[in-house]
């Protein structure tokens, strides 16, 4: 191909891509406004945050400080910590349903810490060049070594939260030994490379297209992040649509949830989401993976998650021998929001399992339906 066809083609690209985009907002806009009009307040009440017993910030090894939150009892009190990972452009809010079922199965017995990545949430804004997997791989050290420096931890990381864990027994594989702190891994909708081959559940040809044009177009993105937050802002129906479409499976999914899920991910700045785009999809966990064998390992994927496909949920157990795998049909991306009930019952296994002085993964592989 010559380099002057070059600009011919991304503008191609984004030209298709967009109208493809305006034709998914024309046909569904109706049906969006009519979805926010079916909220129930019961369901948006069950997804406010529940109380906290602390909350703070921690500092990292360069100097940024993120915002955490933690439930049940003291450091110096609890016998187990929880420590939650949450995924790109989300933030800790996004396991609001697994803190209500370990707090309702485990009482303040179990301390569980919540905490928004580097850029997200409440989290300080992170110069770009510092929006790595590795550097979140020692933001996660940060967090352990301040809020859990002694007892037993198990990890759950959704997306790009377990790519952070992987991130970390890569730099810290005495954590995952035999007798480490980590009991427990728990990986929601993740993946430990060739993120660069993604589909987005597009059509093959615009599958295409993805992978030389959206670089661009996010960078174009990031420079003009001003009037792009405004277009945003006032492009609520897409965002609508573009989440409940890359983020969930069911038709009839809480349209509380994909209101609640809307507001997160819109809240992300664009000049963030471009940040990190690189290192997901240059992301290679595979040496993580190996220090991972030496721990319990609970793989949970979805059958029709556009962002990181089963075959990815499926790779990492492969690299595991001993871990189990759970896939979920009818789901998306965001399984703990869309099908909580199928990820806090083997969470909830999990954390059960190590109190009882049984640390595993309980039960055999299996499939289950939403």
């Amino acid at each position: 191909m010559r380099i002057g066809k070059v600009p011919a083609l991304v503008g191609g690209g984004v030209g298709v891509l967009t109208a493809v985009a305006a034709a998914a907002v024309a046909q569904q806009r109706r049906t969006a406004a009519r979805e926010r009009k079916r909220i129930d307040s019961s369901s948006a009440a069950l997804l406010s945050p529940p109380p906290v017993t602390d909350q703070g910030l921690v500092r990292t090894d360069d100097g940024i400080d993120l915002h955490f939150e933690e439930v049940g009892r003291s450091s110096q009190q609890a016998g187990l910590t929880v420590l939650f990972v949450h995924g790109y452009t989300l933030n800790l809010g996004s396991f609001v349903f697994q803190r209500r079922a370990l707090t309702e199965a485990f009482g303040d017995s179990v301390r569980q810490v919540f905490y928004d990545q580097r850029s997200h949430g409440r989290s300080a804004r992170a110069p770009a060049q510092s929006c790595t997997l590795e550097q979140l791989g020692r933001d996660l050290y940060s967090v352990i070594d301040q809020l859990a420096p002694a007892g037993p931890i198990v990890l759950v990381g959704h997306s790009m939260g377990g790519m952070t864990v992987m991130a970390l027994a890569d730099q810290h594989p005495e954590l995952f030994a035999e007798n480490g702190r980590v009991v427990s891994v728990v990986l929601v909708n993740t993946s430990s490379g060739d993120l660069k081959n993604l589909t987005l559940g597009l059509p093959s040809a615009l599958a295409r297209l993805h992978a030389p044009v959206l670089p661009i177009v996010l960078r174009r993105a990031a420079k003009n992040a001003a009037l792009v937050e405004h277009a945003r802002a006032v492009g609520r129906d897409l965002a609508w649509v573009l989440t409940k479409r890359l983020s969930f499976a069911s038709s009839d999914v809480d349209p509380a949830v994909v209101a609640y899920c809307t507001a997160m991910i819109s809240a992300t700045p664009v000049d963030v989401v471009a940040a990190f785009y690189p290192t997901l999809m240059s992301h290679d966990g595979r040496l993580g993976l190996r220090n991972l064998r030496r721990c319990p390992v609970l793989v949970i994927g979805a059958d029709s998650d556009a962002m990181t496909p089963l075959e990815h949920s499926r790779a990492i157990a492969r690299e595991l021998p001993d871990a189990r795998l759970i896939v979920v049909a009818n789901a998306g991306h965001l399984l703990m929001l869309e099908h909580p009930e199928l990820v806090n019952g083997p969470l909830v296994e999990v954390v059960g399992a190590v109190l009882a002085g049984r640390p595993g993964v309980p039960g055999p592989d299996r499939q289950v339906s939403a």
